[in-house]
């Protein structure tokens, strides 16, 4: 049976790789007509033509080719143009990829020899056809003798200059400023010419030669053309002018306005396609001025350049030529102060938004407070057998996640409750690596490379850690399709101060952190943004945008500073400085010897309980008496105080609110204490320790509760007041 099984597989494969073969055979066969084909449809062409493959192996070649290429003649196409083109490998990769995307490409190129067209189209699987073909200059075309002309790229820079310019320049020049004593090259006007003769003038004319190039022709100047109207006296003004026609268009312009608007002005262009930010069309405001009917003849109007942004005053004035209206427009470049006034208000509304959260934050850790803590008293009387129970989790687990919400709001705000510490960088990081290395996944490798001495820092570590997370998550967002996030940190010295995004930091010595990665990056015009509260460049449904907010509000309570550099598609990266500790404020930790927590007592103490918020006071109230505790109850600071008028009545906690109508915590706990001295205080509070820490250090025997509280964080921090 075995050996019929064999024998039968081997039939099989005999069978199947003869078929192959086949098949192979016959793709040969086709192949090598269609290639035959295609060599007699191309071998009359008047132009070279190559037939190659996805290598660039040349098949089959014309007789063109051939005659043209007959000492250059190679396997490859890019060998036999290796004396044609600059960098042929690099310009046949470029083309055939375009046309394994669009089916064919072309590209004219500018050689020693003059302009060539190469172009190429898909011809079969694997197979390309090219065809080259001489494209004569404007010059050479048209009857007459050749004119000077000069070939420039986006950057100025002189792609190829022909034989008649060339003798003008005395020889090649590689930029504009060469051969032009004024920069921009203004069409239509006479220009001053560093000609190999010395100096010369020349009507300067323009022709569009595709992909950001243009065709610069050197015409002589004549008596007609050496003013425009009386324009080219105004070329050499220090002032950006434009002369606008009735209608909107642009009729003349100086270097300056053209150096400030960019490649978009031109002849007969309108206003309306250079600037906007008016507000209302700008033919109806020219209409108004040329009627003198505008309220004001000075606007700021943003320029519509898409490599920066610029800012204009335009200031319209009215002229009459020949018995026609006409504009001047008079530009001054205001972005300076556009970019002060916008850093103005981003101040202000940043400063309200604080505001804003904080208040909002106080209030909802009341609310907070009283839905976890009474949701703390329903599950006292339920246990896990209770088809309640896990309903009771929930609420509770979701209002913690509220807290930390509310937290991260604070955290902007900078209004939040710190524990700074001594903190060594490398120790914080080796505990937060495991972690870190779950949030990353499997796609994404995270490293760490720390500086052999790294000095000490204070700062809180919980937060600091919340800090690097939040970055650390950003940058996996960043690389859905997987990569590399580096932490590095070391110190720096700074003998100068560091100015940079509005900021300064002070010279002195700092630990940097360093969180990078290889991602998508941010493009710039929202890289100032990213800080703002609720900004996010993810989808919706995918960030809160309070993240990058919340770290910004850490570091600068901290006392350090945050700053980011970012690339589109090459990656981003941020860097946190934070100050180092001076030798004598280095604290040395010390062991302490725990003890364990003296058990509760019931029935041993009387709390007074100061609270404005009812819901709150019914929780609190409820579960200190649970404890075993007499608690009395007031609900402003001045029903405290006349509850306790009574001499007789022996209190040994006050459980207060800090902020309160009427008078506030610390203000009636002072009163308080002048008659009952002993009496311990415990201060809880929707806002920060920080807003009334001082006033809090002259109270003796205080401490702080922070909101939202649960029932045991209550009842133990009024235990230890009493013990």
């Amino acid at each position: 049976m075995i050996r019929r099984a064999l024998f039968a597989a081997c039939l099989s494969l005999l069978g199947l790789s003869c078929l192959l073969m086949s098949i192979a055979q016959r793709y040969k066969i086709r192949r090598a007509s269609m290639i035959g084909t295609l060599s007699d449809f191309i071998n009359n062409d008047s132009a070279p033509s190559f037939l190659a493959d996805k290598n660039g192996e040349i098949l089959s070649s014309n007789l063109t080719a051939r005659k043209r290429f007959e000492s250059d003649m190679d396997d490859m196409l890019s060998g036999t143009l290796k004396n044609t083109l600059a960098n042929p490998s690099g310009i046949v990769f470029r083309l055939q990829s375009r046309a394994d995307h669009e089916g064919s490409a072309r590209e004219d190129l500018v050689t020693r020899r003059g302009h060539l067209r190469l172009a190429v189209h898909q011809a079969g699987a694997e197979t390309y056809l090219w065809r080259l073909e001489d494209v004569p200059t404007a010059a050479q075309a048209a009857d007459g003798p050749t004119l000077p002309m000069i070939l420039v790229g986006r950057t100025n820079a002189v792609l190829y200059m022909n034989e008649q310019a060339r003798k003008i320049a005395g020889g090649r020049v590689k930029t504009l400023d060469r051969l032009f004593k004024h920069l921009p090259v203004i069409p239509g006007t006479v220009c001053d010419v560093s000609g190999a003769e010395g100096p010369t003038r020349a009507l300067v004319s323009e022709v569009d030669a595709g992909a950001g190039r243009r065709a610069l022709y050197l015409l002589p100047p004549g008596a007609e053309t050496m003013a425009k109207n009386g324009w080219n006296v105004f070329q050499d003004l220090p002032v950006p002018l434009l002369k606008i026609s009735q209608e909107g268009d642009v009729q003349a312009y100086n270097r300056l306005a053209a150096s400030l608007i960019g490649v978009a002005l031109k002849d007969k262009v309108h206003l309306s396609e250079l600037m906007e930010g008016l507000g209302r069309s700008i033919t109806d405001w020219l209409g108004e001025t040329l009627a003198g009917r505008a309220p004001q003849q000075s606007e700021f109007l943003r320029l519509k350049r898409t490599d920066k942004e610029v800012f204009v005053q335009v200031t319209l004035n009215r002229v009459t030529e020949e018995g026609v209206p006409a504009l001047i427009a008079v530009l001054n470049d205001a972005t300076e102060l556009k970019s002060l006034e916008a850093q103005f208000v981003q101040s202000q509304k940043m400063q309200a938004i604080g505001q804003l959260a904080g208040g909002v934050a106080h209030d909802f850790n009341n609310l907070l407070t009283a839905i976890s803590g009474h949701c703390d008293l329903l599950l006292l009387r339920h246990d896990q057998g209770d088809p309640d129970f896990s309903d009771l989790v929930q609420i509770n687990q979701n209002a913690n996640r509220a807290a930390a919400l509310v937290g991260q709001l604070l955290a902007f705000s900078r209004k939040q409750t710190l524990r700074p510490e001594t903190l060594d960088m490398r120790d914080t990081l080796s505990d937060l690596t495991h972690l870190l290395n779950r949030l990353v996944g499997e796609k994404i490798t995270l490293t760490l490379s720390h500086d052999p001495v790294l000095e000490p820092i204070r700062a809180d570590k919980r937060q600091l850690e919340q800090v690097l997370m939040n970055l650390v998550v950003n940058a996996r967002d960043a690389m859905p399709q997987g990569g590399q996030i580096r932490i590095v940190t070391e110190c720096t010295d700074l003998a100068e101060p560091l100015e940079r995004d509005r900021v300064r930091v002070p010279p002195g010595r700092y630990v940097t952190v360093q969180v990078s990665d290889d991602g998508v990056g941010i493009p710039s015009d929202k890289l100032q943004k990213v800080f703002e509260p609720f900004f996010t460049t993810k989808r919706t449904g995918e960030g809160t945008g309070l993240g990058l907010s919340t770290a910004y509000g850490i570091i600068k309570q901290t006392g350090g500073y945050i700053f980011v550099d970012s690339t589109v598609g090459t990656g981003t990266c941020f860097t946190l400085y934070f100050p180092v500790l001076e030798a004598s404020e280095v604290e040395t930790p010390v062991a302490r010897e725990e003890k364990p927590k003296p058990a509760a007592k019931h029935g041993d103490g009387v709390i007074l309980l100061v609270e404005d918020e009812a819901p709150v006071r019914a929780f609190a109230s409820r579960a200190l008496r649970l404890r075993g505790y007499t608690v009395l109850e007031a609900d402003s600071a001045e029903a405290a105080l006349k509850t306790l008028e009574d001499a007789s009545l022996n209190v040994d906690v006050f459980v207060t609110d800090v902020v309160m109508p009427g008078m506030d915590g610390p203000s009636w706990v002072r009163e308080a204490l002048k008659d009952r001295p002993g009496v311990r205080v415990v201060f809880v509070s929707g806002y920060a320790e920080d807003s009334f820490g001082e006033t809090q250090i002259k109270i003796p025997n205080s401490v702080f509760l922070p909101k939202p509280f649960s029932l045991n964080d209550l009842t133990d921090t009024v235990h230890q007041q009493l013990h």
